[in-house]
Parts: C-alpha cells; structure tokens; sequence
C-alpha cells in the first residue's frame, strides 16, 4: 500500500479537504462554461469530492486515481449516492497510455505536485482533450519545502509564468490563473503555516 492507500478511508473525515475542493468547484464553474453535453475526467480525483461538486453540471466525469483504496471509496460513494454518471478507474496516466476515451474537460487538484514529468503529463493532458476543450489545475503556489516537509520527492509548488509556459508550448492557450484557497498547516509541534492554492484554467484550440 502507498500513502494515500492507506489515507483513504479517514480522507473525507477531514474539513479542509471538504472545503477546498468546494472552493476549487466553484472557481471551475465560475471559470468554465460547464455543459449537460461535456465529459470531464479528474485526474487523481482522490475520494472524488470535487466530482461530486460538479456531477450535476456535467454529462459525465471519469474518477482517474492511482491509488485502488481510493478508487474503492469512489465506488462505495458512488453506489450509496446512486450517482448514474460518475465512474472510478485505478489507472497510473503517468506511466500507462489510456486510449478509451476523450474529454471535455480535465480536472485536478493538489495532485500535480506529485506528477515527476510536468511537461509529459500536460502533454497528456493535452491528447485527451478534445478540441475546443478545457483544463483546470488546482495546486499549491511556489513554497519552501515546508507543506509536505523533508523527503518528499515532488514539487514544492508553482511559479506561474513557467508553469504557463509548460502549458502554452503544448498547445494551451488562453490561460488564467488566481488564488482560490489557502491552506492553514501545522509544520511542528509549535508553528502552523499558511500555503495558498491557485487554480489555472486554460483552452485547446
């Protein structure tokens, strides 16, 4: 089991999370003209909240995790809400091609600091669209380490021109960016620290 394997099953226990991704949804309806007509895919969708947020607005919204714990909570969300249009896949889109469909729109959020390969991923991202479509990245502005603390391996954070740069040379364009959430944070037993989330929402032609 990873780490989120085994954050699964307390993960919706937790207000912030429930918060921020209510923030998050709401800037994506604000930002994009969501349709009845649009398939959306949410890249690391966790537990799936924020697709729960949007269900209503969409035709239908893929849940993309690699985590099979969480993919397990989706399912069991799924089957109690009776939602028709919402399904789970455990998939790594990072290392695996996925050709079943296309999208409307991506979503994700607080996930791509994680992602090793930025430019592949919204490479990705990119192919899975169709065109005319949208994606929205919600994630932590540039930090200093101290979110997730030593020995994680990933990102900390975003300077948004380079990470519109990633974006508009795999053929975005139209992109916008603003804080849309921050995240108060115990760092040590004495010190609690505040880390803004921005949300990006760019086009493909």
């Amino acid at each position: 089991m990873n780490d989120f394997d085994l954050k699964a099953a307390d993960w919706d226990k937790n207000p912030m999370v429930w918060e921020r991704s209510k923030a998050i949804a709401n800037e994506i309806i604000n930002l994009i003209p969501l349709t009845k007509e649009m398939r959306a895919l949410e890249f690391g969708a966790g537990t799936g909240i924020t697709s729960f947020l949007l269900k209503d607005r969409l035709k239908e919204i893929t849940l993309m995790d690699s985590s099979r714990e969480m993919v397990r909570v989706i399912n069991e969300k799924i089957d109690s809400s009776k939602a028709k249009n919402l399904k789970a896949i455990c998939f790594n889109l990072e290392n695996e091609e996925f050709k079943d469909e296309r999208f409307d729109l991506i979503f994700t959020q607080m996930v791509l600091h994680h992602v090793n390969d930025i430019d592949g991923i919204i490479r990705v991202f990119y192919q899975l669209l169709n065109k005319g479509s949208y994606l929205a990245i919600a994630d932590l502005y540039k930090e200093d380490g101290s979110f997730h603390g030593d020995g994680f391996t990933g990102h900390n954070g975003f300077n948004m021109d380079p990470l519109s740069d990633i974006l508009r040379k795999n053929g975005f364009s139209d992109i916008s960016h603003k804080p849309c959430f921050v995240i108060d944070r115990e760092i040590s037993e004495t010190e609690s620290k505040q880390f803004e989330v921005f949300i990006m929402v760019a086009k493909k032609e």
